[in-house]
């Protein structure tokens, strides 16, 4: 980053955030401290209203020139804000809609007649299969009970055993699998659990206060997860032929993932995930193609799927 966007980026991350101290603001712009301290001293320098309290302010409201976006800048933002699920529900969309308004504001002249008649290059369709009705005010609640460490009381409607009432401790809020789903300790379960959004049918906050337990973040928490739920880490082996072993060795599906071509051209996949329930599913997919070695619990259990199946259309 140029010295001068560097600056203006600093003066932007004051507006809008509060205590920032030097470490934190080398840390945002990939620098060292020593030269956030120049920073600061050429700011200081050019009348700039910079202070001191427990992390640097700036100190007038007066207007700051936006950074200017090149048009390949602009429609990459464009792009990003328009394919995200906040954008798509209604959880966010006027925030995320007054975001794109912000950026379009700060477009020069040129960019703004080039986006008239630059084609649209690029989409991503990041599909989401949550309910459409899903109120905004679990949205809200979850938001809240995670900010103010504040214990939820919730009625949610599980596949497993229907609609039953709890109180939840939540830690983060995330879209995975295509729905919104928030992790937090399960006081009924006396564990964590995972709840989709669209399944809650109740919810308020609790007067109850908890004290967060250290490492319960979206990284470790679905560390070995095949997709959304979890279980005991499990080490799986699979041998897929066919048009499967093409379609496997060439993508990615798990961070922990071991691929060996064989001679033949087949496929010996191994992978350590938590739990088999989701990694069931998508190795039916392959059918006749897909066969499970490890573990035999797998092995049961894709046995007695594939006899549900044969039965259904005798």
């Amino acid at each position: 980053m140029a010295k001068y966007d560097r600056l203006l980026f600093i003066l932007n991350l004051l507006r809008t955030r509060k205590n920032f101290n030097a470490a934190k603001l080398a840390e945002e712009c990939g620098v060292t401290e020593r030269t956030i301290y120049r920073d600061i001293i050429s700011l200081s320098e050019a009348n700039i209203p910079i202070y001191y309290d427990k992390g640097y302010k700036y100190a007038s409201d007066n207007f700051l020139p936006p950074l200017n976006f090149n048009i390949d800048e602009y429609l990459a933002l464009k792009v990003a804000l328009e394919s995200s699920p906040l954008y798509k529900s209604g959880f966010s969309r006027k925030l995320m809609k007054s975001i794109k308004t912000k950026i379009e504001a700060c477009l020069t002249p040129a960019v703004k007649r080039e986006k008239i008649y630059f084609p649209d290059t690029m989409d991503v369709s990041i599909k989401a299969t949550h309910a459409p009705n899903v109120s905004e005010k679990f949205f809200a609640g979850v938001e809240a009970g995670i900010k103010q460490n504040q214990t939820l009381k919730l009625t949610y409607n599980s596949i497993q055993s229907g609609e039953v009432k709890r109180e939840v401790d939540p830690y983060f809020l995330i879209f995975i699998e295509r729905a919104f789903y928030f992790v937090g300790y399960c006081h009924l379960r006396k564990d964590f659990r995972t709840f989709r959004i669209d399944r809650i049918v109740d919810l308020s906050l609790t007067e109850k206060k908890f004290i967060p337990r250290q490492g319960i973040n979206p990284a470790e928490y679905f560390k070995d997860s095949w997709g959304v739920y979890g279980g005991e880490p499990i080490d799986v082996e699979i041998l897929f032929s066919g048009q499967a072993a093409r379609v496997v060795s060439m993508g990615k599906h798990h961070p922990n993932e071991e691929i060996e071509v064989q001679k033949d051209g087949s496929v010996l996949y191994k992978v350590r995930v938590s739990g088999i329930e989701e990694i069931s599913h998508w190795i039916m997919g392959f059918g006749g193609d897909a066969k499970v070695l490890e573990p035999p619990a797998l092995i049961d259990k894709i046995k007695a799927a594939a006899e549900s199946i044969r039965t259904n259309y005798k």
